[in-house]
């Protein structure tokens, strides 16, 4: 018998440990979770545990999946992230049964639209999402080269310098966060991202330990920023020499200038100096920058497409972009 009830905080963070790292073990860029990380990732800025639902098989703990409303974000809009059953409860439609919870949890809380993602290739997701009436919205990619040779024709502009960011000054935090407003807000998805966001981000994200930023400067001032960062857990479990690329913002009056390139070669020689043997980034394939391009410029190739689905639980238009 199959029932669904709601996450309990304080009593269910094992059992949303266990789904997730049985669950998503076969995924090559997710690693298991520790019960220390999962708390700290429950401390984000924007997230909460509403919508957050336990599927239970015959008494068993047999999936999850969030109804995640962004705390952050003005307008009313939902994600579905972290739809997971376990392998061996696979086939006894549980699946479908989170989805419709997480649905009537989005319509209860008068959100208007609501957004999903699945790997393309996983067969499973795709038609869960396309059978309630998801449509594809956005596709993106996780993209890769090897570190190996970096010595490209490419060099970015050389009038831009690099400087590291010190994250233990305040005002660096501040500036990081200027610079990603300034940026990002053409960007799909795109909402103002509070000091507090970016603090996390930098500081307590807990895959990411002890991550670099860098600033481009130009004009003397700074013009764009990369973050990057190393997973050392990722890289331990699945036994991988990766690194990360997780953040390139440029000011648009700086853009097609070489800046982007710049940033991206030092965060790339930075990896190879840690030891790292590929990096790692995702990119929306409709990124009005076209960020895309650059990558594969600079020999990035596409390791896999994620499949971003959108589904109006209400009868009116929604803007593309958000």
């Amino acid at each position: 018998m199959l029932n669904i009830r709601p996450f309990r905080k304080g009593f269910g963070e094992e059992t949303f440990v266990r789904i997730f790292n049985a669950a998503f073990s076969d995924y090559d860029d997710i690693r298991s979770m520790t019960l220390e990380e999962m708390k700290k990732m429950f401390e984000a800025p924007s997230f909460n545990t509403d919508g957050l639902f336990i599927a239970e098989w015959n008494g068993e703990a047999a999936g999850m999946v969030t109804a995640l409303v962004d705390k952050l974000r003005k307008e009313e809009k939902g994600i579905i992230e972290w739809l997971a059953v376990l392998p061996r409860f696979r086939g006894n439609g549980i699946a479908k049964k989170l989805v419709e919870e997480a649905l009537e949890s989005f319509k209860q809380r008068s959100i208007k639209v609501v957004d999903a993602w699945a790997q393309s290739d996983r067969e499973g997701c795709v038609h869960i999402f396309e059978s309630f009436g998801f449509k594809p919205a956005r596709v993106t990619s996780m993209m890769k080269r090897s570190l190996r040779d970096i010595s490209l024709d490419i060099h970015g502009n050389d009038e831009a310098t690099i400087r590291e960011a010190c994250l233990e000054d305040q005002n660096e935090i501040t500036l990081i966060n200027r610079l990603y407003n300034d940026a990002f807000q053409e960007h799909f998805n795109y909402r103002p991202k509070p000091l507090e966001e970016t603090k996390y981000f930098l500081l307590e994200i807990p895959w990411f330990k002890n991550g670099r930023t860098f600033f481009a400067i130009m004009d003397n001032k700074p013009v764009g920023f990369v973050v990057g960062g190393i997973d050392e857990e990722l890289n331990k479990e699945k036994n991988l020499r990766y690194g990360w690329i997780l953040e390139v913002g440029v000011l648009k009056a700086y853009r097609r200038k070489g800046v982007g390139a710049r940033l991206m070669l030092h965060m790339m020689r930075v990896l190879k100096a840690q030891g790292m043997e590929d990096v790692l980034l995702y990119v929306d394939e409709m990124n009005p920058t076209e960020a895309k391009r650059l990558y594969e410029k600079l020999g990035f190739e596409a390791a896999r497409k994620n499949i971003i689905y959108r589904k109006l639980l209400a009868q009116q238009a929604y803007p593309s972009h958000i």
